[in-house]
């Protein structure tokens, strides 16, 4: 089955670069690092080093936490950060910016990993010579799990989550997915079901841990951007639609339209930042007056924003009165929740969340969020919240009690990994 997939693999490489390509019309930053992701990257000569894989923007800020405590308890310690996209990149590149002076205790340097093909895997274990890796969320790659394996380099999936979705169809390459999951030498699962599903699929030394989501603290910068964006959006009702997808962001106008309530500040955030001019061109061709982030000086609002900048959403749940977190209404599975809650912000949510379902469900029931069906019911609730302050109100106070009683998923991680770390000294 490992052989069948590898020369899968062999077949599909030059299209995988043709892929890049395609890619690079909207993001350039896809022609950059090729070697990369072939496995060829800076040879470390050093000494231990930890890697962490977060493949995209999401998982890189997971894993903020936990590179922070790991640095405070090993200083002495080197960290390779790989990514699978440019803005996964970009976000570490922005989180770690210090670590760019080699000055830096714990230096963190950043590469692609390489296509799951054996002799780009090899190449990339060689020359990155990690003594444990750390894999963030639902990232499983059979030939390099099993080459870490054969080199004796323990591997760790943490804040591991795996939707019912997602587990039926790693189940049908049954015994490629188990020949990976138990090359692990554990796994940290954000909930029980995910542990559940993960144990079915053949992994062993599960322990649930928590989401890593819920110790991400907000950026140094938020309050000021915060501060600055409700400046700009004035003395006004702002409804924040965050990390939309392709399709919602047209329902969502319709529904602003629909609402009529002139107060009301449509704030539009797309998920992938390729998607910024897409969504400029919608807005701009209902022919009514909107503003965008990257304009500063551009304050005649009418009632849509365009949130097109990076790196500032904890600040736009921080100057927002409610928000719609996207990939809900549409079936996409939902995007995280977790940081509205953060803010005390309350939210509203579709009926598509099984790629945070625990999270969703709890914050339901916490109070902190409601859910809708559909547009219609979207606008129902939004008119509802928009002339009830206490109601909102209350959603804030039980956001921020949710994240709070979810917090310590890190120091829990660190339990699980620090003892595989000890015994590759």
């Amino acid at each position: 089955m490992r052989l069948l997939y590898s020369l899968a693999w062999l077949l599909l490489l030059p299209f995988a670069f043709l892929y890049l390509v395609w890619r690079a019309r909207r993001q350039p930053e896809y022609l950059r690092h090729w070697p990369e992701r072939l496995g060829w990257i800076r040879a470390w000569r050093g000494g231990k080093r930890l890697w962490i894989h977060a493949v995209s923007v999401g998982e890189t800020r997971a894993a903020a936490p936990l590179i922070s405590a790991w640095r405070a308890r090993h200083p002495e310690c080197a960290i390779l950060l790989t990514h699978g996209t440019p803005t996964g990149r970009e976000t570490g590149r922005a989180l770690y910016a210090d670590s760019s002076d080699r000055s830096n205790d714990t230096k963190i340097e950043q590469a692609y990993l390489p296509y799951d093909f054996p002799p780009l895997v090899w190449l990339f274990l060689k020359r990155a010579r990690p003594s444990m890796g750390v894999i963030m969320e639902t990232e499983i790659w059979p030939n390099l799990f099993v080459a870490s394996r054969k080199r004796n380099l323990p591997i760790f999936l943490v804040n591991a989550r795996l939707s019912e979705r997602s587990a039926r169809n790693y189940a049908r390459f049954g015994r490629l997915a188990a020949l990976a999951v138990q090359s692990l030498r554990g796994v940290a699962a954000q909930t029980s079901d995910d542990g559940n599903r993960l144990a079915a699929l053949g992994a062993d030394s599960i322990r649930v841990t928590g989401n890593l989501k819920f110790d991400v603290g907000a950026p140094a910068k938020t309050e000021h951007s915060a501060l600055e964006l409700r400046q700009r959006f004035g003395d006004r009702f702002v409804w924040l639609a965050a990390s939309t997808r392709q399709g919602e962001e047209a329902l969502l106008l319709d529904a602003l339209d629909r609402l009529a309530l002139p107060d009301v500040l449509l704030v539009l955030v797309p998920r992938h930042p390729q998607r910024f001019e897409e969504v400029a061109q919608l807005i701009a061709a209902r022919n009514a007056p909107w503003a965008r982030r990257s304009k500063a000086g551009d304050n005649h609002l009418g009632n849509v924003f365009l949130g097109d900048s990076m790196g500032e959403m904890a600040a736009y749940y921080a100057s927002a009165d409610i928000a719609y977190v996207g990939g809900s209404l549409l079936p996409f599975g939902g995007q995280n929740l977790i940081e509205a809650a953060a803010a005390g912000c309350p939210a509203l949510i579709g009926p598509h969340t099984w790629n945070f379902s625990e999270a969703a469900t709890e914050a339901v029931l916490a109070g902190a969020a409601r859910r809708v069906e559909d547009s219609a019911a979207l606008v129902a609730e939004l008119r509802l919240l928009h002339d009830d302050m206490a109601s909102r109100h209350a959603m804030s106070v039980a956001g921020r009690q949710f994240a709070e009683k979810n917090r310590g998923a890190t120091e829990r991680t660190l339990e699980l990994i620090e003892t595989a770390w000890t015994d590759a000294a």
